[in-house]
């Protein structure tokens, strides 16, 4: 089964020639990429969100196979769910699903479960795939949404993907895909944005949690960044350094309503 594009034409140029002129003003070039372990990147229509997410791409070396974990927006299938496709499919070409990391993972995770239904609109991992298929072209991904986890699910999760993950001999890079704050103020949501992001470099994935909760910021991806971030440190990371950050208002001049973008590193 081949998984097509949801918001191709929308969140995305659908015609190719037209995606990558776009892609290519968006991937800052001169600057030596780094290898890291993870990476935390916004997910909104390339207008607003692709110069954060460009900037991130290039920073970071892409390996031959990313494990996307995004949230799921719109509720459907499994809390943890992970595609059960052979490919998905851009603009750019299909992308294969690193078949034999995915098997691993299920076998050793029992709370992931293959489900497309939790798959088939959702936008959040789906945006990714053209950056870094013009990053690597030999890509193979395995792609994960999140629904309703607490913070000791997550925690669970991450020290479940790096057990898996730990004994391998490729490297994988592990993606987190999340928007900040959504529809406050730039003035609230800047503020809102800094306390998270404060956690986040603190490298303090639990952190993270409370401050989201506690402070009801409309982080949609909370959840995929905490699972990342103990994922990555349980392998190694102990840096989380933020790249860029950025919202909406910047660019269409409303600063009424906002919706942020920030882009990290894990090393």
């Amino acid at each position: 089964m081949i998984r097509h594009p949801a918001v191709s034409g929308s969140f995305y140029p659908a015609n190719p020639e037209e995606l990558l002129t776009q892609l290519d003003s968006l991937l800052p070039v001169g600057d030596e990429s780094r290898k890291v372990k993870g990476i935390i990147v916004p997910h909104a229509g390339y207008i607003y969100s692709g110069a954060v997410a460009g900037e991130v791409f290039a920073a970071s070396q892409i390996p031959k196979r990313v494990i996307l974990i995004g949230p799921n927006h719109h509720g459907r299938g499994d809390d943890i769910a992970v595609s059960g496709a052979v490919s998905w499919a851009t603009p750019l070409g299909e992308v294969p699903i690193a078949t034999a990391l995915r098997d691993q993972l299920v076998a050793g995770i029992p709370a992931l479960s293959i489900d497309n239904q939790a798959h088939k609109h959702e936008h959040s991992l789906e945006v990714m795939l053209p950056f870094l298929q013009r990053r690597q072209p030999e890509l193979q991904i395995v792609p994960i949404v999140l629904g309703h986890l607490s913070l000791a699910d997550c925690l669970q999760l991450g020290t479940a993907l790096a057990a898996v993950l730990e004994n391998r001999e490729d490297e994988v890079l592990l993606l987190a895909s999340t928007d900040m704050n959504h529809f406050s103020s730039a003035q609230t949501s800047e503020k809102l944005d800094s306390l998270a992001i404060s956690a986040m470099t603190a490298y303090d994935p639990q952190r993270l949690y409370r401050v989201v909760r506690e402070n009801q910021i409309s982080m949609c991806g909370v959840l995929p960044a905490v699972t990342v971030m103990q994922t990555a440190c349980k392998l190694g990371a102990r840096e989380c350094q933020l790249v860029r950050y950025a919202h909406s208002g910047q660019v269409n001049g409303d600063n009424s309503r906002v919706v942020g973008y920030a882009g990290l590193t894990l090393e």
